[in-house]
């Protein structure tokens, strides 16, 4: 516009095009400020997505991996590290009776992933059942399974042929049978504890 024509421009029409341009450049800044935002807020995203993805990892939980080990008697089932696994002969198929202070001494063998064999242990028959408070107990074709206190590590099965608490524990062949004899393993030997225990088999 030129000069001229501006000083014939009546004044509220001079002010109301002053204004407009103020607001157009406004509106411009409020624009420009709305896309940074959104694009701060799409990158805040991505560590929000990975932290999810982290948390469902830890939720998938560990792998429990059982397996055997030869003895005198055969293989037994042991977990990842060679610790001897028990069955109890009071307890019923996929239902452990074994709690309080009876899990104390033999505590459940339990795990927060999947459970998967090896060593001649069949994955088919591996499950696992729901304790008091949601713990996941590992169990052998429907064996509720157990490691004994009294074992200080792998290559100890002093628990093989026990009655505590009123009933046998057996070590676990890989058939998912109660091993009932007397076992040898290098620089340990146990006993059953009475010959007629061999008849309470591995509970039904």
């Amino acid at each position: 516009m030129s000069d001229s024509l501006f000083r014939r421009t009546p004044v509220p029409v001079r002010l109301g095009a002053a204004l407009g341009v103020a607001l157009l450049a406004a509106a411009c800044g409020s624009s420009a400020s709305s896309s940074s935002v959104t694009g701060g807020s799409t990158a805040t995203g991505t560590p929000a997505a990975a932290s999810t993805a982290t948390s469902s990892a830890t939720s998938a939980g560990t792998a429990m991996v059982i397996s055997t080990k030869s003895s005198s008697a055969g293989k037994f089932l042991v977990n990842g590290a060679g610790r001897a696994i028990y069955l109890w002969v009071k307890d019923g198929h996929d239902q452990s009776m074994c709690t309080g202070s009876c899990a104390s001494a033999w505590p459940p063998v339990t795990t927060t992933g999947p459970v998967t064999g090896s060593g001649g242990v069949l994955s088919s028959d591996l499950g696992t059942i729901t304790r008091s408070g949601g713990v996941k107990q590992v169990t052998y074709d429907g064996h509720p399974l157990y490691y004994y206190v009294g074992d200080t590590g792998a290559g100890t099965v002093n628990g093989q042929g026990s009655t505590g608490f009123g009933a046998y524990w057996w070590l676990v062949a890989p058939t998912g049978s109660a091993i009932t004899s007397s076992v040898s393993l290098t620089g340990a030997s146990t006993s059953t504890g009475s010959g007629s225990g061999g008849s309470s088999g591995g509970g039904w």
